[in-house]
């Protein structure tokens, strides 16, 4: 190993099962992306590792972002919190309405002069979770009463929700539910977490009622995927439907072991193998085995950041950590879900494998967050036991002076007698004069 990274793992701190994670997730991404883009580099008239090489690209700069964030002190994020959250509503407002459009909904912004294409819900979710975890760790002392600890923390949350969801649902519905989960685990009274719900589905109808009135809107795409997902037979097959057979169709093929790296069949016919069907591609190729083995990896993540969760001593930092974890690990259970048809199709991608851009970065971020926050606590926890070692050492030094003292003061010093002069004989000279 290089002198350069020694110094480099040296200087990575934080948990390192969850960097561990995210290098396997990355590896593993590398493989599906790899064999899943073969028929778009053909249509594009691309090299077929041009995909390849543009995923390298962006988890290697995923990973530096992770690293550099990392580095902050977590509790810098509290004020970025609230810069983040209150540039993400503008945002989410402006591709509402003036963003690039799929499926009849806007999701996408093309940046200005670097000409990067975004997804603002992705901004949106990393603010909303650093947002929700200062004001809850500040209400917490008042979070039992409506008016005073629950409103102020559900207001930012209905703000975001409200703007997604009429272009993009299912993320907003994700937020939802992952938003109660936090509000759960940050002593939010069930009564108000029920009475949330009911809001929920009184939104929801709401707006699907005034979209199928006013023709504004995705219920039209809403409607045919519960319909779908019911089994209702309909005339053709509609873009959904086909995702979700040649999904099975894969799923099948795969069985235990899989038909091995770059073997799938079903690549070929899949719409977009490469992004929110990968896991299909994944299992098709390395089985359930593999499949189960990212599912684990997911599940290894979360269950290290609830340890994070549970060792952190402040709240803030306890509830920015549980709150990406979950809902990074939530979206990736959604996804897995769609891909074996438990769920209706969503378009949502699986975090860190599927092929993407901004969206991994941002994920990247959310990671180098929690990151922090494990660094923290380490270095805290590593400081206490050097703190206590060094009381001990001393109270140990201390004792064991006490105790000579003791000894010397029990024990009587020994006077040293003087030769006592020996008598002249009488025969004896007399000195000189």
């Amino acid at each position: 190993m290089s002198q350069g990274m020694k110094k480099l793992l040296t200087k990575t701190k934080g948990d390192q099962v969850i960097w561990g994670v995210v290098l396997l997730l990355s590896f593993i991404s590398l493989l599906a992306v790899y064999s899943s883009t073969g028929s778009l580099a053909y249509r594009m008239e691309k090299n077929s590792t041009y995909y390849l090489v543009k995923q390298v690209m962006v988890l290697g700069l995923g990973l530096m972002i992770t690293y550099w964030v990392h580095k902050i002190n977590y509790t810098k994020f509290a004020k970025v919190a609230v810069i983040l959250y209150l540039l993400s509503l503008p945002l989410l407002v402006y591709t509402l309405f003036f963003g690039t459009s799929l499926n009849e909904g806007s999701r996408w912004i093309k940046l200005p002069v670097i000409n990067i294409t975004f997804q603002t819900s992705d901004l949106a979710k990393l603010a909303l979770f650093m947002f929700l975890a200062r004001v809850l760790s500040m209400k917490q002392a008042v979070i039992k009463d409506l008016r005073k600890g629950f409103i102020p923390v559900l207001l930012p949350m209905l703000f975001t929700c409200a703007l997604i969801a009429p272009a993009n649902l299912s993320t907003a519905l994700m937020l939802g539910i992952t938003c109660t989960i936090v509000f759960f685990i940050g002593r939010v009274q069930v009564k108000h977490l029920l009475l949330l719900g009911a809001v929920g589905i009184i939104g929801v109808s709401l707006l699907f009622t005034i979209s199928k009135l006013t023709g504004f809107g995705r219920a039209k795409t809403w409607q045919q995927r519960i319909e779908d997902f019911g089994g209702k037979k309909k005339e053709g097959a509609p873009e959904d439907v086909y995702q979700v057979q040649q999904a099975k169709i894969a799923i099948a093929n795969g069985g235990v072991t899989g038909r091995g790296p770059g073997r799938s069949l079903q690549k070929n016919f899949l719409p977009h193998p490469y992004s929110d069907f990968i896991f299909s591609i994944i299992i098709e190729e390395y089985g359930l085995i593999g499949g189960s083995i990212v599912m684990m990896l997911y599940l290894l993540f979360l269950w290290r950041s609830i340890l994070i969760f549970k060792r952190c001593p402040f709240a803030f930092g306890a509830f920015l950590a549980v709150g990406l974890s979950i809902t990074l690990v939530f979206q990736a259970m959604l996804n897995m879900a769609v891909n074996v048809h438990l769920v209706p199709v969503t378009g949502l991608t699986l975090p860190m494998i599927s092929m993407g851009g901004s969206s991994i970065w941002f994920t990247s971020i959310a990671i180098g967050i929690v990151l922090s926050v494990s660094r923290y606590v380490d270095e805290m926890e590593g400081e206490r036991k050097t703190n206590t070692k060094n009381a001990a050492i001393k109270e140990v030094v201390e004792d064991t002076s006490e105790e000579e003292e003791e000894i010397k003061a029990e024990v009587p010093v020994k006077k040293e007698r003087k030769p006592r002069a020996k008598p002249l004989n009488d025969n004896s000279p007399l000195p000189a004069i």
